[in-house]
């Protein structure tokens, strides 16, 4: 598996990095001031499960959330013996997409709470999701999609995926919209995603040089102000053109290492200094073969002896392969250089650690 990786990224990710420098759309590179989802949750049950509900003894919270639900229906059950193993407590999640207006519809996930184990063929009640500021954005309610199963027998269970979360495709219908309004904004603010001063001057450059007039004004890495008041455009049409104007955006040389699947990716800027790379194997093996004595038979003296007999080997191979880099090698010149030595993904990731130790990569070095 290891060894399809590497190869996977030794052919393929040195032909898609040539196009890492590609112009891309600014509406892929940064978001908006403002225009962004808002974080939902909410707390209900599910019902009309097949025995894998909460315990009431290990949940009460779920007997009394569904006695209060019952009352609001108009059922008394106070006093009784209430103990169903088919309702499942939940947390309800979702995103409030921005321009939600009410009556449309949103994804929902759902996450048992309690000691159930399978949430398959349960339907959410009703269930307010409240934003940060308390209040109530939107209603969920449906029947739940499991995401796993689980079946068990006497002597043995098995569980595939997480059968105690699921979701509900738009599951929740929106009641309360988010005031945000374009026409009484005198600026915006593009926030880029990868902070940077190069692409940021450029993202300047390029939304004054599309209308002709200084409209975008880079405030730092990160930000560029744009003046919506001198503009010859309403705001939401100058942001419907803006947002698809084209840049180049600049990349830090970049060598992200994944230790756990021997996974290496490289950016097209990774430079390279002068430097030896060697690559040789010692082969030391030690071997026990114990010799075991004994008196001769019927002999009524003597022991049973056992000696060590310990061998030791050490081979080096003769064969050791040395790698010269040149002085500034390009990404293709380092691939090259390190297929030539038949490294595997192992010996690939160790060696460009002690390259990063030798100070001659030039390039940021993420291990993960």
């Amino acid at each position: 598996m290891f060894i399809r990786i590497i190869i996977i990224l030794i052919f393929s990710v040195f032909a898609c990095v040539q196009s890492a420098s590609a112009d891309v759309r600014i509406k892929d590179i940064s978001n908006f001031e403002g225009v962004r989802g808002n974080d939902l949750v909410g707390y209900g049950l599910v019902v009309g499960l097949d025995g894998t509900g909460d315990g009431v003894r290990n949940s009460p919270y779920t007997e009394e959330a569904m006695s209060s639900l019952l009352e609001r229906l108009g059922v008394n059950v106070q006093g009784e013996e209430f103990r169903p193993r088919n309702v499942a407590a939940v947390v309800v999640t979702a995103t409030l997409p921005p321009f939600a207006r009410a009556g449309s519809q949103i994804d929902i996930s759902v996450s048992a709470i309690g000691d159930a184990t399978n949430l398959l063929g349960g339907t959410l009640i009703m269930t307010p999701l409240n934003a940060g500021d308390g209040k109530i954005y939107a209603v969920a309610q449906g029947p739940v999609l499991a995401s796993g199963f689980s079946a068990e027998g006497d002597g043995a269970s098995v569980t595939f995926g997480a059968p105690t979360t699921g979701s509900i495709p738009q599951g929740a219908r929106v009641e309360r919209e988010v005031d945000f309004n374009f026409s009484e904004m005198k600026t915006l603010r593009l926030a880029l995603r990868t902070p940077d001063f190069t692409t940021a001057a450029r993202v300047e450059a390029a939304i004054n040089s599309t209308f002709g007039q200084p409209l975008a004004e880079m405030l730092d890495p990160g930000t560029i102000r744009i003046d919506l008041a001198g503009a010859p455009l309403r705001p939401v049409h100058l942001m419907a053109q803006i947002e698809n104007v084209r840049v180049s955006p600049e990349q830090k040389a970049r060598v992200v290492i994944d230790q756990k699947s021997g996974t290496v990716v490289l950016g097209s800027n990774v430079k390279i200094s002068r430097v030896a790379i060697t690559q040789g194997n010692l082969a030391i093996t030690v071997r026990e073969t114990p010799i075991v004595s004994q008196p001769n038979p019927f002999s009524r003296r003597g022991d049973t002896i056992v000696l060590p007999d310990t061998t030791i080997t050490v081979d080096q191979n003769s064969d050791r392969r040395i790698a010269m880099i040149e002085e500034n090698v390009s990404l293709s010149d380092l691939i090259e250089g390190l297929n030539a030595l038949g490294v595997g993904p192992r010996e690939l990731i160790d060696i460009l650690k002690s390259v990063k130790a030798a100070g001659a990569l030039h390039a940021e070095l993420v291990v993960m």
